[in-house]
């Protein structure tokens, strides 16, 4: 994984967005990693798992609906 300032990518954005064709390129600002410059590629994967997993998440809270409670003077009744 290669880490440039972001200074440096400007002034070569155009070696680096090759570069990021085949790995993350971290993007620092005052010392910190700040951003990643990924590949349209890496974007779509990331994307596809995000979706994928919500969908498992929006199953599981289907699965967990609690069935209509039941009329209180219906249970009295019994």
């Amino acid at each position: 994984m290669k880490r440039v300032t972001s200074a440096e990518l400007i002034r070569n954005f155009g070696q680096f967005s090759d570069v990021a064709v085949a790995e993350p390129v971290i993007i620092t600002k005052n010392g910190r990693d700040r951003l990643a410059l990924i590949s349209i590629d890496q974007y779509n994967a990331f994307q596809h798992a995000a979706d994928a997993s919500e969908d498992m998440r929006a199953a599981g809270r289907e699965a967990r609906v609690k069935p209509p409670r039941q009329n209180v003077s219906a249970r009295r009744r019994r």
